[in-house]
């Protein structure tokens, strides 16, 4: 090939070259982004998790009597919001129902300090809030005619979460 027929191919190859470097670079920062989405989940369920884990200890210290019996009627102070979310929870997303029966608790709310305490914790303590939960999205359920069970529910919902995402824990306190 004739030297004025090659003119102009270095530069449209470093043109070339400079597109495929920057779509690299590109690539990359869309995976960090993403990454940090992942953390930022994986964050919420571990203080999720912490926090259920905390109130089911405090469940099992103080409902016991003297004897370190479970006392019954004390075990029963903690139930907060027992209505609602427990038995079904549709998750899928083309069921109309899926956004609002998962954290949709109702019923009577604890008076017990060590449950008001733990729903502030949850939902306003700075160091361990979780985006989008509040008192109402937190639920605490005691049967005491199964093996004295209670089940936690932790609720929040992040920036750009759709629908409220859940942490529930089932534990027995005997």
């Amino acid at each position: 090939m004739s030297r004025q027929r090659q003119r102009g191919s270095f530069m449209l190859e470093a043109l070339i070259g400079m597109v495929l470097f920057f779509l690299g670079v590109l690539t990359m920062i869309a995976l960090q982004a993403n990454s940090i989405a992942i953390q930022a989940d994986s964050q919420y369920r571990t203080e999720a998790g912490n926090l259920a884990d905390q109130i089911l200890g405090e469940i099992n210290l103080n409902s016991r009597d003297g004897t370190g019996t479970v006392n019954a009627v004390t075990l029963a102070t903690f139930s907060h919001q027992p209505t609602g979310g427990t038995t079904t929870c549709r998750l899928l997303a083309t069921d109309p129902a899926a956004n609002n029966d998962c954290c949709n608790f109702s019923g009577q709310v604890s008076a017990n300090p060590l449950v008001t305490a733990w729903v502030a914790s949850a939902s306003t303590n700075t160091a361990t809030r979780l985006p989008g939960s509040g008192a109402t999205r937190q639920q605490i359920v005691v049967n005491t005619a199964t093996a004295n069970q209670v089940t936690v529910t932790v609720c929040w919902q992040g920036p750009k979460d759709a629908r409220p995402r859940f942490h529930r824990v089932v534990g027995y306190i005997n």
